[in-house]
């Protein structure tokens, strides 16, 4: 591990100008490339106290040797270079949004005399045109299905176009005309051409002008007496409209735009990208990556759009490929730091005015709010795929046994997460997986009272104290001649009869010193305990100094982040519940001649503060106990307090 202090650059020798820069390692071999607004103020962040880095980056100016930066007049300049270094040296350090090849496209090859209809999964090629990414394969070749009714391309691989033009027959579809067959020459190449045209172009989003020649032509066909060919030309008109139905409508402007969202955590990031054209999504793509460094949103919408866009330009340069590769429009959740630079760097591939701007209402905002929800299930399926895998639990609970030294390896663990806003309304959740696999029948969830305002390591303690409390009285009194932990009346576990192997708590060393410290006090001893920090991922053993690291990609830290991501979720759910119930008896405080009883029989009977509020003062004055003036007290209170809201 190389020290950053030995090709630190002199103090003063960085310039305070826009530019990019190269770290190096002991080889020369470039392993990451960034650029600044200020080169002097970035650079002198990687070499500040190491154990304040991001993880990823605390690895790469360790490994790095040597720093070098270049100097540039705009931050447009700056975007360019950075791009083209990392194409060039292509930096281990750096994520790179390549284009994702599990994502099947529509390739149509225009290369080719009789271009060709097909699915397609790899490089782009030049000549060839590209219609997605489409989700599924089969989402493809319904659609086109559909199509070949109206525009009858060649479809068939090249032996097969071979082998047919040699016999001088046709195969099925050439029959059931799904294929104009040019293979035995029913049309000619400029003909069969003029068809894959013409499908090119409704998948484009130019859906309207064919919509209207079909309608015009079966108008006419109709007119001429020629009813059979009328009803063939019905019959593609309904074949076109069903396909242009798979292909929902998101914005009726018909705009053309890219929607990106991110969900994220300290280390990873998961992206979603909408494409829509013409006012339809014609295609998503996703991806999940390694942060490299501390990162925001504004700072993840920046990396995405230099990179994403910069390598859609490179593909349409390389392909000839129809069209540009930055839409009109791309909708952000954040605007990045340098909005314009970047806004005038899409311009300038597009080759005309990009807009680059958070979506405030109406349609667009709602198709945004669908793909933040794509991007966090993505990201939920991302973390959850290593826990639904047997093989990955069971390797990470013996790598827990082999990195934390434990006994024996930890096939029950419980952990305690504490929720609060501004120390009121402090809750706690408990959250138990046996075996790598949640047990939500056994979670449970605590309201702190002692301990609340004293913060999160007293309301840690409290927690522990309690629930092993409860263990210690259950097992005491539990039968010696039944099942350890049955409640022999109801038959049922009892709520805290099991112990955990391990114990961790949603915080660093003072959190998990506390626990251990309570279960010291209750005399129990053979329970591990960890605290697991959010920042760094950092796992904290009891009074030691430092914390246990866990490597990044190893399934022993995959399966504690999930532990404690549920813990947090559970804890949160119980919290909202509690203010919510809070909120609404105190939005009947102070009402003349109201007390306690009858506010709690005025919820009772109306379900909610909300039906409440939309009651006549008849049907308030109604409620055993409540008169007509009260009744007129309440409604008055309550639309007072709605207008101030």
């Amino acid at each position: 591990m190389a020290d950053p202090s030995t090709y630190r650059p002199a103090p003063g020798s960085i310039p305070d100008q826009p530019g990019v820069y190269k770290f190096r390692d002991a080889t020369k071999r470039v392993i990451y490339v960034g650029k600044a607004k200020s080169l002097r103020s970035r650079l002198n962040s990687y070499f500040a106290d190491l154990a304040g880095l991001h993880p990823r980056t605390r690895q790469m100016v360790t490994t790095a040797a040597s720093v070098e930066w270049t100097v540039v007049g705009t931050e447009v300049e700056a975007l360019q270079l950075e791009y083209n270094w990392i194409k060039e040296f292509d930096p281990r350090f750096n994520v790179r949004y390549r284009d994702d090849k599990t994502y099947p496209v529509l390739a149509v090859t225009m290369n080719e005399e009789f271009p060709r209809l097909h699915v397609y999964r790899g490089p782009r090629k030049k000549g060839v045109r590209y219609f997605g990414p489409y989700a599924h394969a089969w989402a493809i070749r319904e659609t086109l299905d559909l199509l070949l009714r109206v525009f009858p391309a060649r479809t068939c691989s090249g032996g097969v176009f071979r082998r047919h033009t040699q016999i001088g027959r046709p195969c099925l579809l050439g029959y059931i005309d799904k294929c104009s067959a040019p293979c035995v020459g029913k049309v000619t190449a400029g003909e069969h051409r003029s068809i894959v045209e013409d499908f090119c172009d409704f998948l484009a989003g130019r859906t309207d002008l064919m919509v209207r020649r079909l309608e015009k032509e079966m108008a006419q066909a109709a007119e001429e007496l020629e009813f059979e060919r009328a009803a063939r030309l019905r019959d593609d008109l309904g074949a076109l409209r069903r396909a242009m139905e798979k292909q929902a409508v998101v914005l009726g402007d018909g705009t053309d735009a890219d929607v990106v969202a991110f969900a994220h955590d300290e280390l990873e990031t998961a992206v979603q990208v909408f494409h829509v054209r013409g006012g339809r999504v014609r295609g998503q793509r996703g991806w999940v990556i390694d942060k490299v460094e501390e990162m925001g949103v504004r700072d993840l919408v920046d990396q995405f759009l230099s990179q994403f866009y910069g390598e859609q330009a490179e593909l349409a340069e390389q392909t000839a490929d129809y069209g540009t590769p930055v839409p009109r429009e791309v909708l952000v959740p954040e605007l990045p730091t340098d909005a314009e630079a970047l806004t005038e760097w899409l311009s300038g591939l597009r080759g005309s005015r990009v807009q680059l701007r958070v979506p405030q209402r109406g349609d667009k905002r709602a198709l945004a709010e669908t793909v933040q929800r794509n991007a966090e299930e993505a990201f939920q399926q991302h973390k959850l795929r290593r826990a639904g895998d047997l093989t990955a639990r069971s390797a990470a609970l013996s790598e827990l046994q082999e990195q934390l030294a434990l006994d024996t390896a930890p096939l029950r663990i419980e952990c305690i997460d504490i929720s609060h806003i501004q120390g009121s309304d402090v809750v706690a959740s408990l959250v138990v997986f046996e075996d790598g696999v949640a047990r939500k029948s056994e979670y449970r969830r605590f309201a702190l009272r002692e301990a609340a305002t004293e913060g999160d390591v007293a309301s840690i303690a409290e927690v522990v104290r309690r629930r092993f409390h409860r263990y210690l009285k259950e097992t005491e009194n539990a039968d010696s001649e039944t099942k350890p932990g049955i409640d022999p009346e109801t038959g049922r576990p009892r709520k805290f009869a099991y112990p955990p192997n391990l114990l961790v708590v949603d915080g660093a060393g003072p959190q998990a010193t506390a626990a251990a410290d309570v279960l010291a006090d209750l005399g129990i001893t053979d329970i591990a305990v960890i605290g697991l920090a959010k920042r760094l991922e950092e796992v904290w053993l009891p009074a030691d100094p430092d914390p246990v690291i866990l490597p990044r990609t190893s399934e022993s830290l995959y399966l504690l982040q999930r532990v404690r991501d549920e813990a947090h979720r559970f804890a949160i759910r119980y919290h909202r519940e509690k203010r919510s119930k809070r909120v609404q008896v105190s939005a009947l405080d102070g009402v003349p001649g109201l007390g306690q009883t009858r506010r709690a029989a005025l919820i009772k009977h109306f379900g909610s503060v909300k039906k409440l509020r939309e009651a006549r003062v008849e049907d308030i004055a109604q409620v055993p106990g409540v008169g007509r003036r009260t009744a007129e007290a309440v409604v008055a209170a309550l639309r007072t307090g709605e207008r101030e809201s």
